[in-house]
């Protein structure tokens, strides 16, 4: 559990890292830059960079900071983004393709922007879909509907961050529930 007297609790995504040997970050070198910060019950999910913790400060602020800790220490650039505990309950009380939340959830993703995604974006990547894939915006959650699996589609990373206009990350449904009982354990 994150005690709130320590700050608000937030869950910080880091972009791209310990991909095929590429951009390593030891979770627990991850925990203990975050505890450099000031942050406060610090816990880890997997080895793909999912941070819960207690912190003071706006997201964007957060994420500026864990960013900025992460180059000094590995020499690299990663994308953070950092939302509230009430932004991931939101996410985790529901997708917007119900239906698959129990049988594909692997398939199934949750992927966050560091900035708002225009409000068209997914008339904006209906071109990238394909058989059966499909995107819906909820607020400031792109979900989307991997039909085939992920690695097949046109979907990448690189056509969401162009689409949306700064880094993406994403998360699947099993990962975004995960996170979301860390928060409430």
């Amino acid at each position: 559990m994150v005690p709130l007297e320590d700050g608000a609790a937030v869950i910080a995504l880091l972009r791209g890292i310990n991909v095929v040997g590429k951009k390593k970050v030891p979770m627990a070198t991850l925990r203990s830059l975050a505890q450099e910060l000031g942050w406060r019950s610090v816990a880890t999910y997997i080895n793909s960079g999912n941070l819960v913790c207690a912190a003071k400060g706006a997201p964007a602020k957060l994420a500026r900071l864990l960013e900025g800790a992460i180059e000094e220490q590995f020499g690299f650039d990663v994308a953070v983004i950092v939302r509230t505990a009430a932004d991931w309950r939101r996410y985790a009380a529901g997708s917007a393709f119900a239906d698959v939340e129990t049988t594909r959830p692997s398939a199934l993703l949750l992927a966050l922007a560091q900035g708002a995604p225009p409000k068209d974006i997914a008339r904006v990547l209906q071109p990238y879909c394909g058989a059966g894939e499909r995107v819906a915006v909820r607020g400031d959650a792109l979900w989307i509907d991997y039909a085939s699996g992920v690695a097949r589609s046109k979907l990448t990373p690189a056509v969401l961050d162009r689409a949306v206009g700064s880094p993406v990350t994403a998360r699947n449904w099993n990962t975004v529930q995960a996170l979301a009982r860390m928060l409430e354990a």
